[in-house]
């Protein structure tokens, strides 16, 4: 059982500092590597959110509330553009708030890249208030931050998020996302009750209503999506019998020998010049439904996914993607989020080897 915990604990050392070398001295986490030439060396807050959560589950708060500092930094200094999308439901994508940033300067990016995207707000509330209910004050520090926290509450009001079309976690054409909706009502959920910051009743029955109605769909246009699993896990906002749909189609439709594929018809990386076949397999897929697994209690599944999240690692930590059927991966090499999740399912499936020693 101790070389088990050794082996365990060598490879999430091993992925962890791979996570951290992609963090500024902001806190903030580029997507990839620094000086990548495809523009992942930029801060994404959903990223963010995602590449956290390793940090988080290994107990290294100080990690977790850096970053989450520099994001309520950069709220506050694009105030004024929230307070403006709070007065009047914003009618242009550049009058939403930005789903990314300068990792240093906090600036925005101005050039159109899917900018509207709602669940990148409902995940910095989700854990936001996840983090502020464990341990009051560890990133609300003070008035001015209640003040900014308690805008995106209204933000999202103002959007009526439950019926408000948005490019979602593929940055893509907009639609009505269940994965969106279930982002801001997972969000609103847990930031209500936290000290200082006011979540109507509506806000979250609204939102209830709109997801369990699109589900087990990810959107009109989409039958099942990759991204739907964040409804399961992290935010846990379905019931047993959507959670079980959710699942089979996707295991069904999706799974692949090295990822998961986002949604049939996926373009982006796609291997076939026409475009419709032969869809990119994303690798946190695979690290995704073994830590689901785990958490229903099902070992052998968990363990099944996380050999084949194993199997997908390269030379230089885990990529973003490899290319339909084929062991050649792109150039997003490492990806954090795939890091995050990866170090997640390392850790979470084999928990009482790592713990029995510590």
């Amino acid at each position: 059982m101790t070389d088990d915990r050794s082996v365990y604990q060598k490879l999430i050392d091993q992925h962890l500092a791979i996570l951290a070398s992609l963090q500024y001295e902001s806190g903030l986490f580029a997507a990839s590597k620094k000086g990548i030439g495809t523009g992942y060396d930029k801060a994404w807050i959903r990223d963010n959110f995602y590449e956290c959560l390793a940090f988080e589950v290994v107990g290294d708060m100080d990690t977790v509330r850096k970053t989450y500092r520099a994001i309520l930094d950069i709220f506050k200094k694009h105030e004024l553009k929230i307070d403006y999308a709070i007065s009047s439901k914003p009618v242009y994508t550049h009058q939403y708030i930005h789903p990314r940033y300068n990792p240093q300067t906090f600036d925005e990016y101005w050039e159109e890249w899917g900018n509207k995207q709602n669940d990148s707000i409902g995940c910095v509330l989700f854990k936001i208030g996840d983090l502020e209910r464990r341990q009051e004050g560890i990133v609300i520090a003070d008035d001015d931050d209640r003040r900014v926290v308690q805008k995106l509450v209204w933000y999202l009001s103002t959007l009526q998020y439950w019926n408000d079309p948005d490019s979602g976690m593929w940055e893509e054409n907009q639609e009505l996302h269940a994965s969106s909706v279930g982002a801001c009502l997972a969000g609103l959920k847990m930031i209500n009750g936290v000290q200082g910051i006011e979540v109507p009743d509506t806000l979250i029955q609204k939102g209830e209503e709109v997801l369990h109605h699109l589900l087990p769909r990810e959107s009109p246009g989409k039958f099942v999506d990759l991204a739907l699993l964040s409804l399961i896990w992290p935010y846990n906002v379905v019931n047993a019998e959507e959670r079980d749909r959710i699942l089979e189609n996707l295991e069904y439709h999706l799974v692949r020998d090295r990822g998961v594929i986002r949604y049939k018809g996926d373009r982006y990386y796609n291997k076939n010049e026409d475009g419709v076949s032969e869809e990119a397999e994303w690798t946190f897929g695979l690290s995704w439904l073994a830590i689901i697994y785990e958490k229903l209690g099902n070992g052998a599944k968990a363990h099944e996914y996380l050999e084949m999240a194993k199997n997908s690692v390269a030379k230089e930590g885990v990529p973003e993607l490899y290319y339909s059927n084929s062991t050649a991966y792109n150039d997003n090499t490492p990806l954090g989020w795939s890091e995050s999740l990866f170090i997640i399912a390392l850790y979470e499936v084999n928990r009482k080897h790592l713990e029995v020693a510590a």
